[in-house]
């Protein structure tokens, strides 16, 4: 694998366990110490549903990383961004499937764990994202892509997902 194949890799490698890591690992490791508390709700079944969705956000953030460097050519990080738009699999659905998985997770652990300060730090979170978004990666996406991301963004929701997966501006 040549230096230019690599780098991406290496580069979302690295970010992911920088970013994601500390936002949806460490950080609720240290506000919960990763123990049980009593379920949310008094229901000990929705520990399942906290770990599903813990999992289903882990394996789609793994998936959009992934896109970012084989596809995209770059990574997800503002240092070290992607050559071309990333328009497939899950960001045919939605633009901002990265954040979407970073949510999952938390909110996973928070019902796994049976931890409010996790719920609030989730939602925080949401917030954090949503104001970064609409300030500064929308706005940069707009001049780093032009025309095409504006297309997509025209057509794919920022939080909510599509039914149906948009297969770019041919079809739009």
């Amino acid at each position: 694998m040549g230096a230019r194949r690599a780098a991406p890799i290496v580069g979302s490698v690295v970010f992911f366990v920088v970013a994601p890591g500390t936002i949806a690992g460490f950080i609720p490791y240290r506000l919960t110490g990763w123990r049980l508390q009593p379920p949310l709700l008094g229901a000990p079944a929705g520990r399942w549903v906290g770990a599903a969705l813990a999992a289903a956000g882990l394996l789609l953030l793994v998936d959009c990383f992934a896109r970012f460097a084989r596809e995209g050519r770059g990574t997800p990080a503002p240092v070290a961004p992607t050559e071309t738009l990333v328009a497939s699999g899950p960001y045919r659905h939605v633009r901002n499937p990265i954040y979407i998985a970073v949510l999952l997770i938390v909110v996973g652990q928070a019902v796994l764990f049976g931890s409010l300060t996790l719920l609030a730090y989730a939602a925080a979170l949401w917030l954090a994202f949503h104001a970064f978004v609409v300030a500064y990666e929308e706005p940069t996406l707009g001049r780093r892509y032009g025309v095409s991301y504006e297309a997509y963004r025209a057509h794919v929701g920022r939080w909510w997902p599509r039914i149906t997966p948009w297969r770019g501006p041919e079809t739009a």
